[in-house]
């Protein structure tokens, strides 16, 4: 039962008993006044008349309030039937509810059902891709790794052909080390057999003379100084053609093996001066903005840095510089294009073998842009108009080529200015000249594809696209590989001289540079009597002051040839070196 039915029942129950109290008053006071009346009515008497009437107002309101109270219970009763109905109507609109509830709770739970065997099968669809993706990811690493390993083994063999190529020339050098100890035996064998001879003479010439000279003194009865003067002119006669003798033999003895002495000084200095060359032309430094970003420069078992060699050409090394790197390639524009690709991919900081051949194809894309720049810059400074296609590629390649610190592409704008300016001062064509110089170097753009020299290799290039024979000439003219033939290839050689030779054009290794002073002056002052030594004219000339009273004028002379020999022995220079020892002697008198 609801709250407010029972509000209703408490209100007819109330109007129930306020009905059934006044019907009771009622009743009771209709009883005394009909009991009252026969003995006390006077029709006549007012105070009567009065009470009737006050009766009868009473009573009917009495009847009213009976009225009204049976008004009441029949609203209350009706507000009673309408409660129920309420009620009913109530009751029957919660098992609506209930019943709407059931329904919608059917309905829930189906659809609950429905996407829960939705979600099931898009779960089982889900793993199924995450399962084809899981093998194809496997398929491509064990593709990688099977790549990686045919690197490695190719690399491993490439190695192994390094190595027996090394110990071949091992063995060659071993060998030839051999037979120049042997020869060197001999030589030492034969040069005892002649002191050995020598003394021998020595020792028949003096015995001889002690002879002659008895024989002198007992027959012609000469003086001593008479007789000494004698001998000293026959001694110094014979002296000049034993002299005489042996420079021929030794000048003959030179032209033999002056050849083969060319030959070995050659392969020295080249020996000497291969290593540091060769660092300071194949080499770039890349700096980076941290060490941490070596390892992402690797990559995972090295997988980056190996794409990065195999797509660039480049051989990167990595070693405990801080905070660079090493790109090493004897092609200088690979070695740039791989140097811009490798500051690209730190600068973007995503590295991995997909993104290095995107950016190798931009880095190669801007290096080509710049070299034809390169080129046009240059021909138009030059002031050359025509240039075959394929001479101008080439031509900007020799803007990352180097000659002995002198930037190539620079190297041959400066030639062609100097060599108009002869021309013009010579009244000659100035525009064929200025492209014989321009063009004498080209074939250093091919010297590391192409066996031979560049100066030959240029001639055919030039040959091949079209340039005329005075300009082929002076190309293969300008080393001398051909000789000079016209006035074109003498000026190219001479403009070439001019560029090169200027100071400041050409450069060494400032280590290098400090390293051979040094070691200049400490060959010169490791010698006995040496007192101070200046190097001087950037190493091309050292003075020694000797100690007057240790070295004589002829030590001095055998201490600057001693020193010079030193020198060429151990050191690699370009030009020449003047050995000058400097012997003071002082004389002092005191005037009294």
């Amino acid at each position: 039962m609801g709250g407010v039915e029972a509000v209703l029942l408490i209100a007819v129950l109330a109007l129930a008993v306020l009905v059934l109290g006044g019907l009771v008053f009622g009743a009771r006071a209709l009883r005394g006044l009909t009991a009252f009346q026969p003995a006390t009515a006077r029709v006549d008497d007012p105070a009567y008349t009065a009470e009737l009437d006050r009766q009868e107002q009473s009573l009917a309101a009495l009847r009213s309030a009976a009225g009204e109270a049976s008004s009441a219970v029949e609203q209350a009763k009706t507000a009673a039937t309408t409660a129920r109905t309420d009620a009913a109507e109530a009751k029957a609109e919660a098992r609506a509810a209930r019943a709407e509830a059931r329904r919608v709770l059917d309905t829930a739970r189906a659809e609950a059902d429905t996407i829960l065997e939705r979600a099931h099968r898009q779960a089982e669809t889900d793993a199924e891709q995450v399962r084809t993706a899981a093998r194809r990811s496997g398929e491509r690493e064990i593709a990688m790794l099977t790549e990686a390993a045919k690197e490695q083994a190719a690399e491993l063999e490439r190695r192994t052909s390094r190595i027996d190529d090394r110990e071949r020339l091992h063995r060659e050098e071993a060998d030839r080390l051999a037979e120049r100890d042997r020869r060197t035996a001999a030589a030492e064998a034969e040069l005892t057999d002649r002191e050995a001879a020598l003394l021998a003479r020595e020792s028949t010439l003096a015995e001889a003379e002690v002879v002659r000279r008895r024989e002198l003194e007992r027959i012609a009865g000469l003086t001593v100084d008479a007789a000494r003067a004698e001998l000293v002119e026959a001694i110094e006669g014979q002296a000049k053609r034993e002299a005489a003798l042996l420079v021929r033999d030794i000048e003959s003895d030179a032209r033999n093996t002056a050849e083969q002495r060319a030959r070995h000084i050659v392969v020295d200095a080249i020996q000497r001066v291969a290593s540091e060359q060769t660092a300071e032309s194949v080499v770039s430094v890349l700096h980076l903005p941290g060490d941490e970003m070596k390892g992402r420069i690797i990559g995972r078992e090295g997988r980056n840095i190996r794409a990065f060699e195999s797509v660039t050409g480049v051989n990167l090394i990595i070693d405990d510089t801080p905070e660079a790197v090493l790109l090493s390639c004897f092609d200088p524009v690979r070695r740039e294009i791989g140097r811009l690709t490798l500051e690209k991919l730190v600068l973007d900081g995503r590295i991995h073998p997909h993104r290095i051949e995107e950016v190798f194809e931009t880095a190669k894309h801007e290096v080509e842009r710049l070299c034809e720049r390169a080129a046009e810059d240059a021909l138009v400074e030059v002031g050359i108009t025509d240039m075959h296609p394929e001479l101008m590629t080439l031509l900007g390649r020799l803007r990352y080529r180097t000659s002995y610190g002198q930037n190539v592409l620079k190297h041959l704008v400066e030639t062609a200015h100097i060599a108009g300016i002869m021309a013009a001062e010579l009244r000659l064509d100035a525009q064929i000249i200025k492209r014989c110089a321009f063009l004498h170097d080209i074939g250093k753009a091919l010297t590391h594809e192409v066996e031979g020299s560049h100066a030959l290799i240029g001639a055919d290039l030039a040959r091949k696209f079209g340039e005329s024979e005075e300009v082929v000439h002076a190309i293969e003219a300008h080393h001398n590989e051909v000789t000079p033939q016209t006035i074109e290839a003498v000026l190219t050689q001479a403009s070439d001289a001019c560029s090169g030779g200027r100071p400041g054009a050409r450069r060494e290794s400032l280590e290098a540079y400090v390293n051979r002073l040094e070691r200049i002056e400490e060959i010169a002052g490791g010698k006995s009597g040496v007192e101070k030594v200046f190097a001087m004219q950037a190493g091309r000339e050292i003075r020694v002051m000797v100690k007057p009273d240790d070295v004589d004028d002829i030590g001095a002379a055998v201490l600057a040839r001693d020193v010079a020999k030193q020198i060429e022995e151990e050191l690699t220079y370009p030009g020449q070196i003047r050995v000058t020892v400097v012997r003071e002697s002082r004389v002092t008198e005191i005037a009294r």
